[in-house]
């Protein structure tokens, strides 16, 4: 019995590629298909937001180069829309059905994203994987998942991470740091936690999304979350 129906799944553009590494990695990315293809087959609707940092994140990008922000945010949509492409790649190697819907058309390769269309895709049992971003220069591709989840009426936001869920503290540098199993989105905000966008966090507090935030490298994690276990952790209005 799953607690949640429509999942929107964001993933950072490093899940894609070798820790510390760059690019996309064949194996890495099919292992992750893979993962999201048995999720499918529990009957869950999964959407998917795929972030670019593993090929190039404009913010960082525009700071050491001449090339303005706004542009370079640009490049970044441009990256989201690669990794969504092997992202699909892989899921249909796995023998999931999946589309790519995007904020910026590349007519050779994806179509662009409507939010009927999409609906009418997850119905269908195809994965939809929603590439660049917003579509606007200076928004992160975590507000795009919180922009599209409450667009597609989904039941939760599951949040990728390497690590288990909200900390304390960066539980890589330091050990004693502990994990926060329950949070609401005003703590969040009141105490400038960077574990996702502030303007994503307004637009599920709005709505009232709930967002998961799990370690997507543990098995099963994905499936728990649906089944309604408390995996990682939880942001609500609660």
């Amino acid at each position: 019995m799953m607690k949640y129906k429509r999942v929107l799944l964001k993933i950072s553009g490093e899940s894609l590629c070798e820790p510390g590494g760059f690019g996309i990695d064949d194996a890495q990315t099919r292992e992750i298909a893979e993962m999201i293809a048995k999720v499918c087959k529990t009957g869950a609707q999964v959407a998917i937001v795929v972030g670019g940092g593993n090929l190039l994140r404009g913010k960082t990008f525009s700071k050491d180069s001449y090339i303005p922000r706004a542009t370079a945010d640009y490049m970044g949509m441009l990256a989201t829309v690669m990794n969504a492409t092997a992202l699909r790649e892989g899921l249909a190697i796995s023998g999931q059905p999946a589309r790519v819907l995007s904020a910026i058309e590349v007519p050779a390769i994806n179509e662009r994203f409507v939010r009927r269309n999409c609906i009418s895709y997850l119905e269908q049992n195809s994965v939809t994987i929603l590439a660049g971003g917003t579509g606007n220069p200076f928004f992160s591709t975590d507000t795009c998942a919180a922009l599209r989840a409450a667009e597609i009426d989904a039941d939760v936001i599951i949040k990728a991470t390497k690590v288990d869920g909200v900390f304390t503290d960066d539980p890589v540098t330091n050990p004693s740091a502990e994990l926060i199993p329950k949070i609401t989105y005003q703590d969040i905000l009141h105490k400038d936690l960077k574990v996702i966008d502030h303007a994503a966090i307004s637009i599920c507090r709005e709505n009232n999304i709930p967002i998961r935030v799990i370690n997507i490298f543990k098995e099963n994690n994905i499936s728990d979350v649906l089944a309604g276990k408390d995996i990682g952790t939880l942001i609500s209005n609660q």
